[in-house]
């Protein structure tokens, strides 16, 4: 990317605020905005410009406007998305598709949308973390505080000024949980744009912004959209490990590690395991190649910069987690929603991807583990970790009691394929 990433050159120190300052006091409440635009259909440049500076003291980043129906294109693309399957198991993108497909199907009184845009930036390069082995690999969102409460708490605030500042203001705030299609969306108000790894890109902060929206009443005029800026650049198509991108700007979720380590419940394909490293729970390697990264910047919210305890967790320790101290650990963080038996199966694959015997020890103890998800893939770590005659004396030991078919069949594949199978 043409410098090194090492954290104190991501940081621009002119661009970031030493803590949140304080909220302006605002004029008095429900006054009208723009007492002398009587005869303009929309709110005034000198309350967009008041709307963002609030925001800015709320700690987002960028605040811009759109209008209901500026992606007119977004349905049918999700339509086909959906029909070619890509979505795998997240039959939620397909119940919601109606409301999804339309703001005002969701609220009919939009009138605008404000976007806003909070930087999450890394102080290193995330692809570094994948050349330590023996440590876990988290996804950077997730390093500290979940950002969906964070932001829509801070999404409330604005609103909550909103309300004050104008009269008859009324107003739903959004974050990625809800059928709104925030990409589109983003780009349509210009934050940035959708890249071809299907990620929003923006020129100042690269691949690292978390998305809201505020549906309001309020008839902002709206700002320019974003074009795209990828050029003949395919870098993030390039470097996925799992191949999930049949084509620019399309994403196969049944294939990407995000996927599939977040939101598939049950055993994760065999030809997938070898390619997921250390990823325990998500992937960055299509946000993190991007070239437009060397203007991010540090994240300047404190919720939002790793917690050291999960930058890179050492993959024995994890191991030895019970579901009391797991969901310590992770207290707050978003990994907690895949819950204790998902996120041991993620690090029992990083595990058999060590190269490691050391783990072999704490990867044993997973064989008497309750759960058969957790119990099939310490089988297939093992038999990537330790010798075959070990592991035809541990497969005489436990594979006689086990009960259920898949746990069978990873002992069937491991032993008939020897070590490093």
């Amino acid at each position: 990317m043409g410098r090194e990433r090492d954290g104190k050159e991501l940081v621009r120190k002119d661009k970031i605020a030493a803590g949140l300052p304080l909220p302006a006091r605002g004029p008095a409440a429900g006054r009208d905005p723009e007492p002398g635009l009587r005869g303009s259909r929309f709110l005034g440049a000198a309350f967009k410009a008041r709307l963002r500076e609030q925001a800015r003291s709320l700690g987002f980043d960028v605040c811009r406007i759109t209008h209901p129906g500026a992606i007119p294109q977004a349905p049918q693309q999700l339509e086909a998305w959906l029909a070619s399957g890509a979505a795998g198991s997240m039959e939620w993108l397909a119940s919601t598709q109606a409301r999804r497909s339309d703001p005002r199907k969701l609220w009919p009184e939009t009138a605008s949308i404000i976007m806003l845009g909070m930087n999450y930036g890394p102080a290193d390069d995330p692809l570094a973390a994948l050349a330590q082995k023996s440590a876990a690999n988290i996804s950077v969102y997730t390093r500290n505080r979940d950002y969906h409460g964070l932001i829509k708490g801070r999404l409330k605030l604005l609103g909550s000024w909103l309300a004050k500042e104008a009269k008859g203001t009324e107003i739903k705030v959004f974050v990625d949980t809800a059928p709104v299609m925030e990409k589109p969306l983003a780009q349509a108000a210009g934050l940035g744009w959708s890249g071809k790894h299907s990620n929003l890109v923006s020129r100042d902060f690269g691949s690292w912004l978390f998305l809201g929206a505020i549906f309001t009443n309020l008839p902002f005029s709206p700002d320019s959209p974003e074009v795209d800026h990828c050029g003949t650049c395919a870098a993030c198509l390039d470097i996925c490990p799992t191949k999930a991108f049949p084509r620019p700007y399309v994403l196969d979720a049944r294939r990407c590690i995000s996927y599939l380590t977040i939101e598939h419940k049950g055993h994760i394909g065999r030809e997938f395991r070898p390619l997921m490293g250390n990823r325990i729970f998500g992937c960055d390697d299509c946000l993190a190649v991007c070239p437009w990264n060397k203007f991010a910047v540090f994240a300047r919210e404190a919720k939002l910069q790793a917690r050291e305890a999960l930058a890179a967790p050492q993959i024995a320790d994890l191991l030895r987690l019970d579901d009391a101290a797991f969901r310590v650990l992770f207290s707050g963080s978003a990994v907690k929603r895949i819950g204790f038996d998902r996120f041991t199966r993620n690090v029992l694959i990083a595990a058999g991807n060590s190269g490691n015997p050391a783990l072999a020890g704490p990867v044993m103890e997973k064989l008497e583990s309750p759960s058969a998800l957790v119990r099939a893939m310490a089988v297939w770590a093992l038999g990537r970790l330790v010798a075959s005659d070990r592991l035809a004396e541990l497969e005489r030991r436990f594979r006689g009691a086990e009960t259920d078919a898949t746990v069978a069949a990873e002992w069937a594949a491991a032993t008939g394929a020897g070590a490093g199978a």
